[in-house]
């Protein structure tokens, strides 16, 4: 493959570029039984812990019977509690 003359020079720049989202002191992470488990799976667990315990509250309280889209009100309650717990452990 033969590219032409400026893309071959500004190639290294390109990557240079694509590759400034790497960091160097890695993932968050934490450790669990001796073994680390990223951030993001345990925000994703703190989600979906959330979703199922607001289903089993609003299904006491009346509340689900109410709604009509109960897969995505669900899934929305448990990514907003995920993005949620990712903010305040790991946010800016």
């Amino acid at each position: 493959m033969h590219l032409p003359r400026t893309l071959r020079h500004q190639a290294p720049s390109l990557l240079l570029l694509v590759a400034g989202g790497c960091s160097l002191h890695g993932a968050p992470a934490f450790s669990v039984a001796g073994a680390y488990f990223p951030g993001w799976m345990i925000c994703a667990l703190i989600g979906v812990g959330v979703a199922v315990g607001l289903r089993v509250a609003f299904v006491l309280a009346g509340i689900d019977a109410v709604l009509s889209l109960r897969l995505f009100t669900y899934t929305s309650l448990g990514v907003m509690a995920a993005l949620l717990s990712w903010l305040l452990c790991f946010g800016p």
